[in-house]
């Protein structure tokens, strides 16, 4: 890895965050964590270390924001690809995990300036929201995203759903698994229409995810692209989990939610997408 100098600042208003620049870069890194919220400085310096223009985007639960994944604006996204124009940068990278993934997908089907995207433990579909929307109310369920004030089709959840553990710790995987079956019809209207990204596409994927099926997701955006005839990367591990560790990672992993596979088999599928993720900056 090139360690540059790197200059970080803070940013409020539209584009809220934390900016690392590399002077004279030329690509910028929009960087989105899942659902934990995390601003992840630690993951955008390390694309700020490539020469890259980093942006560790906080999209919720800030000052001003909406405090929850509920009913979030696409256009959010798009400001910070308006932003990182502005500054010059004429390639536009979006690298985001989980929830995170599901936006950036979202984000380069309708903002074509985005020329690669990076989705880590992805999902294929939209789905409702994690937490509360402006009004403070988490339920009923409603979208995670808008386009012009539209909330985008999504699949419902199981109100019913008996919880199961991995380790003592929950794991929604069985969850996610049996909305889909239960709700296909509006599955099909949920996909994400990954055929239509112009964008260059790295799925990195843990068969052990126990979150969600990020690897089953991953597959199902692979077979749709290559439907439209597209190409798609996927790096995958049978023994990674949801919490995928790029070099010099150490994330912590969470103490509520199981996410699978090991510090070991998460770094050394980490290690394999970095190949690959330089190659995109």
């Amino acid at each position: 890895m090139d360690e540059r100098a790197v200059a970080e600042e803070v940013l409020s208003g539209d584009v809220a965050g934390r900016l690392l620049r590399c002077a004279g870069a030329t690509t910028g890194v929009v960087v989105l964590s899942g659902s934990s919220g995390r601003v992840d400085v630690a993951r955008a310096r390390l694309f700020a270390n490539e020469g890259a223009f980093a942006l560790a985007l906080q999209w919720f639960g800030g000052d001003g924001q909406i405090p929850g994944i509920c009913e979030i604006p696409l256009e959010t996204f798009f400001a910070a690809t308006d932003y990182l124009v502005g500054l010059g940068c004429r390639r536009i990278v979006y690298i985001g995990t989980s929830k995170g993934a599901e936006a950036s997908l979202l984000a380069a089907v309708h903002d074509p300036r985005i020329e690669a995207v990076v989705a880590i433990s992805p999902t294929s579909v939209v789905w409702g929201n994690i937490g509360p929307g402006r009004d403070g109310i988490s339920w009923p369920e409603r979208s995670s995203w808008t386009l012009k004030g539209i909330p985008l089709p999504f699949v419902p959840s199981i109100p019913d759903w008996s919880a199961e553990h991995v380790d003592g710790l929950v794991s929604y995987r069985g969850l996610f698994q049996r909305a889909l079956q239960t709700f296909s019809d509006e599955a099909a209207k949920a996909a994400i229409p990954v055929e239509a990204i112009s964008a260059e596409i790295v799925l990195v994927a843990g068969g052990d995810d126990a979150l969600w099926p990020s690897l089953d997701f991953a597959d199902r955006i692979v077979r749709r692209r290559q439907d439209a005839g597209k190409v798609t990367r996927l790096v995958s591990a049978p023994d990674a989990g949801h919490r995928i560790l790029l070099p010099g990672e150490n994330t912590p992993r969470s103490r509520l939610h199981a996410h699978g596979g090991n510090d070991d088999a998460d770094a050394r599928l980490g290690r394999e997408a970095w190949r690959y993720i330089r190659e995109l900056l």
